[in-house]
């Protein structure tokens, strides 16, 4: 199988790791892409991202109360 981040993962396809990345194990090589988005463009001084493990995405959300979402204009 293929080390990553420490854990042992099979052969094959790797649907998601979870560092949420998706991934294809070799006996050469493991190549893997991210399954989220990283905000790049919102309201840097009211809120904040916050990465989300179990929907393997970025949560933009306000400084002051985390539980109020913010408005991400661009990712990538």
């Amino acid at each position: 199988g293929c080390v990553l981040d420490g854990k042992l993962y099979p052969f094959g396809e790797i649907e998601r790791t979870e560092n949420c990345h998706r991934c294809s194990c070799s006996r050469d090589e493991i190549r893997c892409c991210s399954l989220f988005h990283t905000p790049i463009n919102y309201d840097k001084k009211r809120c904040k991202i916050v990465f989300n493990k179990e929907s393997c995405n970025y949560d933009v959300v306000e400084k002051d109360d985390p539980s109020k979402e913010c408005f991400v204009y661009s990712s990538v």
